[in-house]
């Protein structure tokens, strides 16, 4: 699983006709006020640009989505299938698969970064609002009369960036949280998909999420997924469900998955580092090293400085 960062994604939607992407980007962080833009989706496929299948990866940047279309939308243990109109919001806490169902697809989407929302006279943190929480609902099912509400706000904002108007990104934000407000209001729409193609994506992303965080290269680099609560709030799913689907496919616990990780990792710096226990306690995300210390020792039967010492020798 990569991080998308949004300028893969100008790259991939953009390619050669925007050869100069640095800059283009840059104009506005160099005007501090984070990044964003909108883009209609009609256009996009008939630049033939679109691709049928966006595969499972974490995006470093939020997309607020108007979709008419057929389509499929999977994340965490869920399989959305989406027949007509619905509204997308994402994530980088959220790992999600997009796949074009059918040949006719309309719409809009925005991306903008964390730093944008913050810009705003509020100071709104992005990270706070229920929409975008792991565990948000995601994708939401609207009716006509809806999908051509948001449609109209969508058309504001095409407008309005194009405008010369000095404070249009203040209008902007607050046409995007007009979006988020009207999203938070909505209701989910029904998995189609449960059983055990879903049991083992689960089991995926959570071996991803896992991997991801290895190998430690510096001291200075901390696990920031450590708990089964950790790995459970950034899959969007109820740590219960994920105890249950781990133990089915792998015959362990989360906590014991993640614990034999740990002592992989602690073994490894131990023995290929100069790094002090009490330093790789910390990166491993142990606040005592006497906590480490006791980790270790559960695992091993020996203390991590008597480990270090009869591997050297």
């Amino acid at each position: 699983m990569n991080a998308i960062t949004i300028k893969d994604f100008y790259q991939d939607i953009l390619g050669d006709s925007c050869p100069d992407i640095d800059h283009f980007l840059n104009e506005n962080i160099h005007k501090d006020i984070g990044h964003f833009n909108v883009f209609d989706i009609a256009e996009i496929f008939r630049s033939a640009k679109a691709k049928t299948e966006m595969p499972y990866n974490r995006r470093t940047y939020y997309k607020v989505s108007l979709i008419s279309g057929h389509n499929k939308v999977e994340y965490a243990d869920k399989t959305i299938e989406i027949k007509d109109c619905a509204v997308l919001f994402a994530s980088p806490k959220i790992p999600y698969n997009y796949t074009h169902l059918g040949p006719i697809q309309s719409g809009h989407f925005c991306v903008f970064t964390k730093d944008f929302l913050s810009k705003s006279a509020m100071g709104m943190d992005v990270d706070q609002l229920p929409i975008f929480s792991a565990q948000s609902d995601f994708v939401y099912e609207i009716s006509t009369a809806q999908y051509e509400q948001i449609h109209q706000v969508f058309l504001n904002m095409h407008a309005e960036i194009t405008s010369d108007y000095v404070y249009k990104y203040d209008l902007l934000r607050n046409y995007l949280m007009e979006l988020i407000h009207y999203g938070q209001k909505l209701k989910p729409i029904f998995p189609v998909e449960n059983g055990k193609t879903a049991a083992a994506r689960t089991t995926t992303l959570f071996i991803e999420l896992l991997e991801r965080q290895f190998p430690i290269e510096n001291i200075s680099q901390l696990l920031q997924l450590r708990t089964p609560a950790d790995y459970a709030g950034t899959l969007g799913i109820h740590i219960n469900h994920l105890n249950r689907v781990l133990k089915e496919n792998t015959g362990k616990t989360t906590g014991e998955i993640i614990s034999s990780r740990i002592f992989q990792e602690a073994k490894i710096l131990l023995t290929q580092t100069q790094w002090n226990i009490s330093e790789i306690a910390f990166t491993l995300g142990f606040e005592e090293v006497a906590h480490f210390s006791n980790f270790f020792k559960k695992h091993s039967s020996q203390s991590p400085q008597l480990y270090r010492e009869m591997f050297i020798v």
